[in-house]
């Protein structure tokens, strides 16, 4: 059964940390073709527009546009700190190989 994906607390806490709410703005998740392995995430701030999957939490927003919807299905974006750096991470359960890089995927 496809869900729509879940964050993390940790991801709602890392937005409102940076004050992405206070500039009316969201943490868009969206997947591209493209990346060495045929697709890759593209993780930026941005308003929400109104076809968006809107998922709430900590007073902040997280949004999927319905085309890549599909490919983030029962996926879980988290924030990650680790000692090369922190960042959105997101395991999706969908990708059958993954980049080293952490952002591109097959299916």
């Amino acid at each position: 059964m496809n869900l729509p994906p879940k964050v993390t607390s940790r991801a709602f806490d890392r937005l409102a940390e940076i004050g992405a709410a206070a500039d009316g703005k969201a943490l868009r998740v969206a997947v591209e073709g493209g990346g060495c392995s045929g697709f890759q995430y593209d993780i930026v701030l941005d308003a929400p527009k109104h076809d968006d999957l809107i998922l709430e939490g900590s007073g902040q927003k997280v949004v999927v546009d319905s085309i890549s919807l599909p490919f983030l299905a029962n996926a879980v974006i988290d924030f990650s700190e680790e000692l090369i750096g922190a960042r959105f991470v997101i395991e999706n359960p969908n990708a059958t190989s993954a980049c080293g890089c952490g952002t591109s995927f097959s299916m």
